[in-house]
């Protein structure tokens, strides 16, 4: 009779834990926009978005996922992805007025050769942006990589300027089709497929990010390096970066010209590879790492002279919005207990935010950690520079003239 009375304690305690587990599933399915029906094909994509912080809504309650999206609020998306960095100048075109919200993105955009406008010296501002011109900008800002695929049904009708475009976006799965096999190029892109466009861009710009020809020359960190002497009173810093794909190490190179500091890159022992990098596989080494967090990749060689430090500078990639488990190695062998260290990561779009909370852990409690900063692979020295004197650190200031 016990094991009884037991056995339906257990049911209905079950059933309980159920009917309180059901709400807070529903509420994850939840987009935020009454317009956006949580089993829409671009439910995910204008979540990803509006949680990335790349597009919001048209109010507080609507995206209007089959509204049109200007020129101008695509390279405007863009722009905020790459960090908004400082641009000077003046634009070429002659529909476009001074301050406006996208006067900024259009001349960064026009800079970096994402956008050439018309023949007629137009902009289009206002244009709803054609799918075709959405891939061709997307395609110049992963950095115009060569591409070959399958025709489409109406590739005739793609403009001669998007034809490697549109290719490396159905190669690498980028814009979804409007039926089987057709992709309708002149055809205006909507909201929603533009979020899954950003969405999707983003997926392969993580996995397997394509090298930016504006990037400064990758620095070459010394294998161990030793502090040499620093001017009165003046802080010794360390910039000591892990970078799978060579994002961060630019950034790091910027901090190495601009501060005149040290530079260490960590590696892994084992060096990942492409297929460890796939984070559209949850059996790759990156997701492994990431879901367990006692991983500890083993590093290749060691700092003598850390002690000799007073500020590091860490830098690394985020991966599902998190430092890499190398980076915990790295942490783990050394004392820095009474340093300064000051993180900084790349990503695409996703802002440092509580990434390096957990690495606090790992390091004395006496270890002072700075605020960090998130950069796209391309930032500007400039940018780097304004934030590294926006730190007020001590002794330290950084004239934005040494910037490349």
């Amino acid at each position: 009779m016990r094991s009884t009375k037991q056995f339906f304690v257990l049911v209905l305690t079950s059933l309980l834990m159920l009917s309180l587990a059901i709400p807070a599933f529903s509420a994850v399915l939840d987009t935020g926009f009454s317009d956006v029906a949580p089993d829409a094909w671009y439910a995910e994509a204008v979540m990803y978005c509006k949680e990335h912080g790349l597009m919001a809504g048209v109010s507080d309650t609507a995206f209007a996922p089959e509204h049109s999206l200007t020129r101008a609020m695509l390279v405007t998306v863009l722009y905020q992805m790459a960090g908004s960095p400082a641009v000077t100048g003046t634009d070429a075109f002659d529909d476009t007025a001074d301050d406006a919200w996208y006067s900024n993105a259009v001349l960064w955009a026009s800079q970096q050769k994402l956008v050439s406008g018309y023949s007629n010296g137009l902009f289009g501002v206002n244009d709803p942006v054609s799918r075709q011109q959405m891939a061709a900008i997307l395609w110049h800002f992963a950095g115009s990589p060569g591409a070959q695929a399958d025709d489409f049904s109406d590739e005739s009708a793609i403009s001669s300027y998007a034809a490697v475009a549109v290719d490396w976006a159905r190669a690498n799965n980028i814009i979804d089709t409007v039926s089987e096999n057709m992709f309708a190029p002149k055809s205006e892109a909507t909201r929603a497929q533009v979020a899954s466009a950003l969405m999707k861009y983003e997926s392969v710009q993580q996995a397997d990010p394509s090298p930016n020809p504006d990037l400064p020359p990758a620095p070459n960190p010394t294998p161990n390096p030793q502090p040499g002497p620093a001017p009165e009173n003046s802080p010794r810093i360390l910039i000591a970066y892990f970078s799978a794909t060579g994002n961060t190490e630019a950034v790091a190179g910027h901090l190495e010209t601009l501060l005149q500091a040290d530079l260490y890159k960590i590696e892994a022992q084992q060096p990942y590879t492409a297929d460890d990098l796939n984070y559209n596989d949850s059996d790759s080494r990156c997701a492994a790492e990431h879901n367990d967090p006692s991983a500890r990749p083993a590093i290749n060689g060691s700092l003598e002279y850390m002690e000799k430090y007073d500020i590091i500078f860490l830098g690394y990639p985020l991966w599902w919005g998190e430092a890499p488990r190398v980076i915990s190695t790295f942490l783990e062998s050394y004392d820095f207990g009474g340093k300064t260290i000051v993180p900084f990561c790349t990503s695409a779009s996703s802002p440092i935010g509580t990434s390096a909370e957990p690495l606090h852990s790992l390091c004395a409690d006496s270890t002072v950690w700075k605020d960090g900063a998130r950069f796209s692979g391309s930032v500007s020295a400039s940018a780097v520079a304004d934030w590294v004197n926006g730190l007020h650190l001590p002794q330290i200031s950084v004239n934005d003239s040494t910037a490349q």
